[in-house]
């Protein structure tokens, strides 16, 4: 389904970061290889071997908040990984178009809120090596509030720290379980982004409508 927003509705709007306003390849090359290459060269295994251990454990924690927390991975495998992303840092990219929609919203007078699964050392790195700061209202970190985005009873938990009502706000993620989430507890506007990594093909689905760029949204915003 093509983004077709209603923004007279809309009064606030929750933005993800990795993914939705930042290109996922960062993430995705940094968990998928950059983190197995350094624990096989850590536990001196061959490659494939590191890699059937770190998705065992990912398999074991994912939907959890350690699966986004980087002192349990630090702790788990051994590894600095706030270092560890540094050394890949050069990978950290906006999406196309990001910025001037963030600024046509600021423009617009509505309340923004980014929030994130990201933890706060990550969450850090990305706004030093971004133009993110400055455009949001308020920054949350589902590690400030105890739940990821995934569990719907985070929302509440949101509400209770950032007071906004479901019915006229805007929620753009990329992930389908933290948009099923939202739906769940009521959150009326939301949009799936279509291509969340820039080096793998788009998205398809009818479960939500879909972000297709930045550009065009603004337009919406501003027509």
């Amino acid at each position: 389904m093509q983004q077709n927003i209603d923004w007279q509705a809309i009064q606030q709007v929750l933005l993800d970061m990795d993914g939705t306003l930042l290109d996922l390849h960062f993430d995705n090359y940094f968990w998928q290889v950059h983190v197995p290459l350094r624990y096989a060269e850590k536990q001196q295994l061959p490659l494939a071997i590191a890699k059937t251990e770190f998705v065992a454990i990912c398999k074991r924690i994912e939907g959890t908040l350690d699966w986004y927390c980087l002192d349990y991975w630090t702790e788990t495998l051994g590894l600095d990984i706030p270092l560890l992303k540094e050394e890949v840092a050069h990978l950290i990219a906006e999406h196309p178009h990001m910025i001037e929609f963030l600024s046509a919203l600021r423009d617009s007078g509505r309340r923004l809120l980014l929030v994130t699964n990201a933890h706060q050392k990550s969450l850090a790195l990305k706004m030093r090596r971004t133009r993110l700061g400055g455009y949001f209202d308020a920054i949350v970190s589902a590690h400030t509030l105890g739940l990821p985005k995934e569990n719907p009873a985070f929302w509440a938990l949101l509400q209770e720290h950032q007071a906004f009502d479901p019915a006229s706000t805007l929620l753009i993620d990329d992930s389908l379980p933290v948009l099923r989430s939202a739906q769940q507890y009521g959150i009326a506007h939301l949009l799936a982004v279509r291509c969340p990594d820039s080096q793998q093909p788009p998205r398809s689905s009818d479960e939500f409508r879909f972000l297709e760029d930045f550009a065009q949204l603004k337009d919406s915003l501003t027509a």
